[in-house]
């Protein structure tokens, strides 16, 4: 059975730094791209990051790059995010996402992505 789990998030102040996790299970993580989105209060889901596996080639969201960084550990099945330098608008719950075979895609297009993680709470306030 295929499965996303992810976790991580907290509330932390602006400045701060967090790594998520997303675990997954029933599947070869090295045939995939795996990607980060989030969904802050009131707005669409939004593509922020994205990792090719096989290649090893990443895209970013304008406003992430330079801060996040996706990281993977085939060992352990696991994609990180790790988020420095947060903001208060960095607040919104975080889903991992994984799409079959493809490389990332600057679009980040939500409804290529064939499986998807249940998300984490990420909030940044003073």
């Amino acid at each position: 059975q295929v499965q996303l789990v992810e976790s991580g998030g907290g509330l932390v102040q602006p400045g701060d730094s967090l790594r998520l996790s997303c675990v997954a299970s029933g599947f070869a993580l090295e045939h995939y791209s795996f990607a980060w989105f989030r969904q802050a209060p009131g707005k669409e889901r939004e593509g922020i990051s994205c990792i090719h596996i096989a290649s090893s080639h990443t895209k970013y969201k304008d406003d992430v790059k330079g801060r996040f960084t996706i990281i993977t550990d085939l060992d352990r099945n696991v994609v990180y995010l790790q988020m420095n330098t947060l903001k208060a608008e960095d607040t919104a719950v975080y889903y991992c996402a994984a799409r079959f075979g493809a490389y990332c895609s600057s679009a980040f297009p939500p409804g290529a992505y064939d499986h998807w993680g249940q998300g984490t709470q990420d909030t940044v306030s003073s």
